[in-house]
């Protein structure tokens, strides 16, 4: 049996340098505002350095795309951890509207874009966003629900062809 151990000597050889990442693939499948950022942060930031990102929108992910809800997305302080509040006081009323002023206030802020301004921002870099069929018909939308950005309405199938030899993110 052959040793992987150097010669006594020689120095090891240097790892070598891991491939740099050129294609991320994002599934969206949260509805919320602290579902829906961290998706399009991360795509941007791929764009950002030249690597390809797309972008697969589903379940109800599919609210950052969809024409009438893109304006409308909440923080979720109902059984949301995150929110470091007791779940009876998350689920008062208007406790996720003020929850929602006050994220993006801050977000406005630090220069984060609303999520119709940072959806946009990301379709004219070149990434893709596309909108999961199964969801779309289980929710019974149609291509007219959706924002120009959306490229396609497309299978998981094809998601994952597009997705081949990159890595894949789910949020």
């Amino acid at each position: 049996m052959a040793s992987t151990e150097p010669a006594a000597g020689t120095a090891p050889a240097a790892p070598a340098a891991p491939e740099p990442i050129s294609k991320v693939s994002i599934i969206v499948s949260k509805g919320s505002l602290e579902g829906i950022y961290p998706a399009l942060i991360m795509a941007n930031g791929a764009r950002a350095e030249g690597i390809e990102a797309n972008l697969f929108f589903t379940f109800f992910g599919l609210d950052a795309v969809h024409r009438k809800r893109i304006e409308h997305v909440k923080v979720a302080t109902v059984g949301n951890p995150g929110m470091h509040i007791p779940t009876l006081l998350g689920g008062l009323p208007g406790m996720s509207a003020l929850a929602t002023h006050f994220m993006s206030k801050r977000m406005e802020e630090i220069d984060i874009p609303p999520i119709p301004e940072f959806i946009e921002m990301i379709g004219d870099t070149g990434a893709g966003l596309y909108a999961c069929m199964a969801s779309v018909e289980m929710f019974g939308l149609s291509r007219d629900d959706f924002v120009p950005q959306i490229a396609d309405i497309i299978t998981v199938g094809d998601f994952y062809a597009m997705a081949a030899g990159g890595q894949i993110i789910f949020t």
